[in-house]
């Protein structure tokens, strides 16, 4: 195709770029469908007003062109529509992951801050899942004394964490169970 066309353009010149247009329009839309509606919407707007079309300028430009403002006011009409029909939105399939970001940098936070044997002693046995006899090993002590370690080390971050027991955390933790009927949870309908 010609960079710059003839004098005369008509639609059969819009039509040669259609394959470009298309490839233009997965850069906007991911789903095949939605991009063929942007290039079918594009053509259409295109053929309407090919007598603005100026002759002499490149036809590409100007489809593409026509594109992207026909996008970017798809997603103006969008985000208006949306946020009038808030209110009558579904609960979402999966639960915002805020709140376990933000429990999860509390917990390592108190983990760190703990004395050296009980932080030891804490991710061997309930971060790594070693036994309590490969633990006194590896820590050269008895195993009584790594008992006594981890739970030393267990109270300790739930004193950190505001809780006076592993029940309470638990019974105050109801946001960490997911919602029913969510992926991977057991419950049946």
């Amino acid at each position: 195709m010609n960079a710059v066309l003839p004098k005369r353009t008509d639609a059969n010149s819009v039509v040669e770029v259609i394959p470009a247009l298309r490839a233009f329009a997965r850069t906007f839309c991911r789903d095949p469908h939605d991009a063929d509606d942007l290039v079918q919407e594009t053509l259409a707007k295109a053929i309407a007003n090919l007598d603005k079309f100026e002759d002499g300028t490149r036809l590409k430009s100007w489809l593409f062109t026509i594109m992207r403002n026909t996008f970017y006011s798809r997603i103006r009409i969008t985000n208006r529509e949306v946020l009038g029909a808030a209110d009558n939105l579904p609960e979402p399939a999966v639960s915002a992951t805020q709140e376990w970001s933000l429990r999860g940098l509390e917990v390592r936070e108190a983990v760190e801050r703990l004395p050296p044997n009980y932080r030891e002693v804490l991710v061997l046995i309930g971060v790594l899942g070693m036994s309590y006899e490969e633990t006194a090993v590896i820590c050269g002590c008895a195993m009584g004394t790594i008992k006594s370690r981890l739970n030393r080390a267990r109270a300790s971050v739930l004193e950190m964490l505001g809780e006076n027991s592993a029940e309470a955390l638990v019974e105050s933790a109801e946001w960490l169970k997911p919602p029913p009927f969510a992926a991977g949870n057991p419950q049946k309908r």
